[in-house]
């Protein structure tokens, strides 16, 4: 291993070099100099075996960003490990930053929590590297709180300092209505193949960077998240309703398929954060970026998911739900979120939570997620539950 350790820095500092002398010379692409390097004639046997030597070893961040400095030196190493690296639903693990946008593991949660910065009126998603509520997690994805006459938006960006709806860092948004009650959270390309385009302001800040007329960047609906009324001003948690519209109900059950994406559309985009090398200034066209239609169509329906009941604890004098120990304070922002049973019999499939959302300091909450729905679609659900719903409480 120390020897591929090696190799990896070798990597990365002749990948820095490249990027330096690009930008001195424009004419000079960034990919055809790599293209150059001795790595990108190893022989792909060789290369295969130290890639799947570094996958398996690197299972875990901050080491598995050598994971993702391997993708970044050349055409061939990126290829081989986009192979080798399984998508979150099988791996249970986040590696690239699409992976925010592919759905979570099958088998169990996928633990996370959420960052609340009350000044700047900003949300921090990261990935828990351990069991413990106070590790200091890998960052994914964060959000910032942008009021409006009638509606509130929350622009969800790969970029924690770059939070702007026109930036090639833009993953979507969530939108509510003025009351808080009804939210809509929009990706920022296109979920399935014949996915619907919304047309708004913000749509047209984002086409300015658009490259790819075949999958034109903008707002697609995703999701329809509705809190019901609380007219009584009765005890309890808030009661929602997820209409999941990219998602087929039959994707909870065994054998079933959700929609996932492959790649961004955008050019710029920054793909791997970390490592300034590896971005792209070509206009190739990006292929490939769906898995395919939604499956099932309209005539399987969409996954809907609803609250799952709590039990009024006569001791406590509370509403209580078992979050197995990933929440700590009581909070009418707790939820637990499972499949409904209005798309047919219910069944074990049912019973599952496929996402939990909880406090467990003055601003620090664990998001936990499972397929059929990706850390983008679970992040924009739990930031409804921060808006303030005077009509719900």
């Amino acid at each position: 291993m120390a020897i591929i350790r090696n190799i990896i820095e070798d990597m990365r500092s002749r990948s820095q070099r490249v990027v330096v002398a690009a930008e001195k010379e424009e004419k000079v692409a960034v990919g055809d100099s790599l293209r150059q390097s001795c790595w990108a004639n190893m022989p792909q046997e060789l290369l295969r075996e130290v890639l799947l030597r570094i996958e398996a070893s690197e299972d875990t961040w901050p080491p598995r960003k050598n994971v993702v400095a391997c993708a970044g030196v050349c055409r061939s190493w990126r290829v081989i490990t986009k192979e080798i690296v399984k998508k979150p639903e099988i791996s249970a693990m986040i590696t690239f930053p699409i992976s925010v946008k592919q759905p979570g593991p099958r088998e169990n949660l996928l633990q996370c929590f959420i960052k609340r910065n009350r000044s700047t009126q900003t949300y921090y998603l990261f990935l828990s590297l351990t069991s413990s509520l106070g590790d200091d997690g890998k960052f994914l994805l964060a959000a910032r709180k942008c009021r409006r006459p009638t509606c509130t938006d929350y622009i969800i960006s790969l970029d924690a300092d770059d939070m702007s709806r026109g930036s090639n860092n833009y993953v979507g948004k969530l939108r509510s209505n003025f009351l808080g009650t009804k939210f809509t959270i929009y990706d920022g390309q296109p979920p399935h193949a014949g996915a619907k385009f919304t047309k708004s302001r913000s749509t047209r800040l984002v086409n300015l960077k658009q490259v790819s007329p075949k999958v034109p960047t903008g707002n697609y609906p995703v999701a329809h998240i509705s809190y019901e009324l609380n007219v009584l001003g009765s005890r309890g948690p808030r009661r929602m309703h997820c209409v999941m519209d990219s998602i087929p109900s039959s994707s909870i059950e065994p054998g079933g398929v959700a929609p996932t994406q492959t790649e961004f559309s955008l050019n710029n985009i920054e793909m791997f954060p970390l490592f300034p090398f590896f971005r792209s200034k070509s206009n190739r066209v990006v292929e490939n970026s769906l898995s395919g239609p939604l499956v099932g169509d309209k005539k399987d329906g969409m996954l809907v998911l609803k609250n799952k009941a709590p039990r009024w604890h006569e001791q406590l004098q509370c509403w209580c739900l078992n979050f197995h120990g990933r929440v700590t304070i009581a909070s009418v922002k707790n939820f637990q979120l499972v499949a409904s049973a209005e798309n047919g019999t219910a069944g074990p499939e049912h019973d599952k939570i496929i996402l939990q959302f909880g406090k467990v300091g003055k601003d620090l909450f664990t998001m936990d997620f499972r397929y059929p729905i990706s850390a983008f679609q679970a992040f924009a659900i739990c930031l409804s539950s921060f808006d303030t719903k005077i009509a719900c409480e």
